[in-house]
């Protein structure tokens, strides 16, 4: 694939991957990461974007007493009401975009690399980047490496997967794709990245 200035991936894989150590791979190589994860934290901290409408679909107890996002009570509520969590993603993914989109306008790296984690379950996505790199990992080195992690039961992990686009979902959306399984090393995914990086002119 030939490649110009200002090039456009988008980063994508399921939770326990390793897609934030191959994007920070990426920045090393050159591409500018936006995190969307990082800019959701961003909206919904004392302050954020996202608070006052939190607060007004959701009532006060979901604020805590800082003025962010009391996660823990949010999670509960997410995981057992689907319609609970499309609301909260109505907040905050006009935030997310936003923010990135401020930030592509003041960019001048020769790539942009979108950190999307749900890029594959919001088809938008697809028109706004060039390419999906996918980082793709066995479903229970995920579960494993979560686990070890966060400290989380196995079935905790487990609805988090369930929630997410299936590694067959991921894989039909990719123009690349950079395994991080079970017994690959981190000098084996550099080496991963790097070949990836270099073929997208980085």
């Amino acid at each position: 694939m030939t490649t110009g200035p200002g090039l456009r991936l988008g980063l994508t894989g399921g939770i326990g991957s390793g897609k934030s150590t191959v994007a920070q791979l990426l920045a090393s190589f050159g591409a500018q990461v936006l995190d969307a994860d990082a800019m959701s934290r961003a909206s919904t901290a004392a302050g954020g974007s996202a608070i006052p409408d939190i607060r007004r679909v959701f009532g006060d107890d979901f604020v805590a007493a800082d003025g962010s996002l009391d996660r823990d009570q949010m999670r509960a509520r997410v995981f057992s009401d689907p319609a609970a969590k499309k609301a909260l993603e109505a907040i905050i993914h006009p935030c997310v975009q936003q923010a990135m989109a401020q930030a592509l306008a003041q960019s001048a790296a020769p790539c942009v690399v979108f950190d999307v984690p749900l890029l594959v379950e919001s088809p938008h996505w697809r028109g706004r980047v060039d390419a999906v790199v996918v980082v793709d990992c066995d479903h229970e080195t995920q579960i494993e490496r979560v686990m070890a992690r966060n400290g989380w039961a196995r079935d905790a992990v487990q609805a988090v997967i369930q929630q997410q686009a299936t590694r067959a979902q991921r894989l039909a959306a990719a123009d690349a794709v950079v395994f991080n399984g079970a017994g690959n090393t981190l000098l084996q995914l550099e080496r991963d990245v790097r070949a990836l990086a270099t073929s997208f002119g980085l």
